[in-house]
């Protein structure tokens, strides 16, 4: 399991689905659509950002911000999307039109739609991440302290929150194959190095 398919669970179970339709008025369909093509994009971005300079420390302070552990589906639910915009901006940087606009290809919505449903995603991305560091620096902890290697991501699977129980009772995430995660040789975007960078710097 990996911080990807961990969140691709969460933001396109049924209920995080309808709660992003309610909001935006588009099907069920467009939106999971949408959200399989856009998380391995934020993720590598993010990843790109945390990898430069201070970038890991910065990013760190902004997760702090974002924290939220109320299920995926009521975070999309109250998400503000003015502070959405801002953190897809800050994430995107110079690339947000030319990634908005590849997506409105590959979807078939309009620009304005694929930044609304950007802006609704980003504060649970972004608590999603801190949630997943925090485990990931907690478990590296325990592994250090008992020295027996422990899954960085493993309380994810067991713990409440964001990444508790999904409807169903068990935990759900997208296939890898369908989200396109090896797709032009850029490798999988998981968000293991991600994750690993953040804890690299959150011992500075």
């Amino acid at each position: 399991m990996n911080l990807l398919s961990l969140l691709a669970g969460t933001m396109l179970s049924q209920s995080s689905v309808n709660s992003v339709s309610g909001k935006t008025g588009l099907s069920s369909k467009q939106i999971q659509k949408l959200v399989m093509l856009a998380l391995p994009i934020l993720i590598k971005y993010m990843t790109k950002n945390a990898s430069s300079g201070d970038g890991a420390l910065s990013l760190l302070g902004a997760l702090s911000q974002h924290k939220n552990n109320n299920s995926m589906d009521l975070q999309l639910k109250d998400a503000d999307e003015d502070d959405g915009a801002k953190i897809i901006h800050h994430i995107l940087g110079k690339k947000e039109d030319k990634v908005t606009q590849d997506l409105s290809a590959q979807t078939g919505l309009g620009t304005d739609q694929i930044h609304q449903v950007l802006s609704i995603m980003a504060p649970g991305l972004m608590s999603g991440v801190s949630n997943a560091a925090e485990a990931s620096a907690a478990e590296a902890a325990q592994a250090a302290n008992t020295q027996k290697p422990v899954s960085p991501l493993s309380s994810l699977l067991t713990g409440g929150g964001i990444f508790g129980s999904l409807p169903g009772g068990k935990q759900e995430a997208a296939p890898a194959a369908q989200m396109g995660l090896d797709k032009n040789g850029d490798g999988r975007i998981d968000g293991t190095e991600l994750l690993s960078l953040l804890l690299t710097a959150s011992k500075k």
